[in-house]
């Protein structure tokens, strides 16, 4: 585009040589430059939000001895480790830079399959702090982070990411929830989805 403006200037400068190529051209250029970055402030300002998806991990094995209990840790089952696989597929849309995971067995091994595809580790959170949590997320600009918890977690960090508290405990048996909390403006915006 600068190219182009000077030899336009070129021409109008054989029709009036008493202008300064030269002179225009660093005029074009200045100019050309300030919208550039003018352009680039207002790019970066709509573009200024952050994705927090949220889930419950995959389904445990509740057939090891005392994984019921509420101490327990149990691994996924098999049905859970083919939906952690299945995580990966659902959010490949998703530039997911952090992932977020309580330190238990099936919270981290529902993200170690889109761990090791994107190339990212795993961050422990506590559970227990979770308005903590929230405000840590929520400082975080221009970023995309998947959180990683439990039925009775993750709808309260949802709720707490919203400022609402329309978000009731997952059931027993649902593990294929996923939220989407878009932060932007001092606004969130939650789409549901299932995987």
């Amino acid at each position: 585009m600068f190219l182009l403006l000077c030899l336009f200037l070129n021409q109008g400068m054989q029709m009036y040589p008493s202008h300064n190529m030269k002179k225009s051209c660093q005029r074009i250029f200045s100019i050309s430059l300030l919208l550039f970055v003018l352009s680039a402030q207002v790019f970066a300002q709509k573009g200024n939000s952050t994705t927090i998806i949220l889930i419950r991990h995959a389904e445990k094995d509740t057939s090891a001895a005392g994984s019921t209990m509420m101490q327990a840790d149990p691994p996924l089952s098999k049905v859970g480790k083919l939906r952690a696989e299945k995580l990966v597929s659902a959010l490949q849309e998703y530039p997911i830079q952090a992932i977020h995971s309580t330190r238990f067995n099936r919270t981290r091994s529902t993200v170690i399959p889109i761990s090791v595809k994107i190339s990212i580790g795993i961050q422990l959170y506590d559970p227990a702090k979770q308005a903590e949590f929230a405000q840590i997320l929520k400082l975080q600009k221009n970023s995309t982070i998947l959180v990683v918890g439990h039925s009775n977690t993750i709808p309260n960090l949802v709720n707490l990411l919203t400022g609402t508290s329309q978000y009731a405990n997952l059931d027993d048996n649902e593990y294929d929830k996923i939220f989407i909390v878009t932060l932007k403006d001092g606004k969130a915006l939650v789409e549901q989805m299932v995987y």
